[in-house]
C-alpha cells in the first residue's frame, strides 16, 4: 500500500538531472566569477568588453556581464529543469545559444571592441563542448514510470 507521501514523490528524468546540473554549475561559476582569488585579477573586473583582464580560475576571462550571464543561465536551468520539456529546451536552445557564442569567439578579433563578453581562446573551447554536450543531453531519453513507456 502507498502513502501519500509516495503519491507525491515526483521522478526526475534523466534530461530534467541534466539541466538541473547544468544549472547548479552555471549559477556556481556565475558566483565564483565574483570571489576574489578565485578570479585571478579580479581587481581588474570590467562590467564588459575585452579590457576585462580578470581570469575565472587563472584560465577563463570573465567580465560583469559574463559573470551575471552564468547567473542567469544557472537560475533558467533551475527552473526549467521542472518540467522535461523545459529540460530539453533549456539545454537545446541554451547549447545552441552557446554554440553561436564559440562562433562569434571564433570569428571576432579578440582585441577589438566587438569582444564585448568578454571572451578568450579557453572561452571559446568551453563554449564549444558546453554547446555540443547541452545539444546533446537535450535528446536524452527516460523510462516514464508510471506509465512504462519511454519518453523523449
Amino acid at each position: 500500500m502507498t502513502t501519500p507521501a509516495t503519491d507525491r514523490t515526483t521522478h526526475r528524468l534523466p534530461v530534467q538531472n541534466a539541466a538541473l546540473l547544468y544549472g547548479v554549475v552555471f549559477l556556481l561559476v556565475g558566483v565564483l566569477g565574483f570571489v576574489p582569488g578565485i578570479t585571478a585579477g579580479y581587481d581588474s573586473l570590467q562590467f564588459a568588453g575585452h579590457t576585462s583582464e580578470a581570469m575565472l580560475l587563472g584560465v577563463f576571462q570573465v567580465s560583469i556581464l559574463h559573470n551575471l550571464v552564468h547567473l542567469l543561465y544557472g537560475i533558467a536551468g533551475l527552473a526549467l529543469a521542472r518540467s522535461a520539456g523545459g529540460a530539453r529546451a533549456f539545454l537545446r536552445w541554451g547549447g545552441a545559444v552557446y554554440l553561436l557564442l564559440w562562433l562569434y569567439g571564433l570569428l571576432i578579433d579578440k582585441e577589438s571592441t566587438a569582444n564585448f563578453v568578454p571572451v578568450n581562446s579557453a572561452d571559446d573551447w568551453l563554449h564549444l563542448l558546453l554547446g555540443l554536450t547541452m545539444v546533446a543531453l537535450s535528446f536524452l531519453r527516460g523510462r516514464d514510470r508510471a506509465a512504462g513507456t519511454t519518453r523523449l
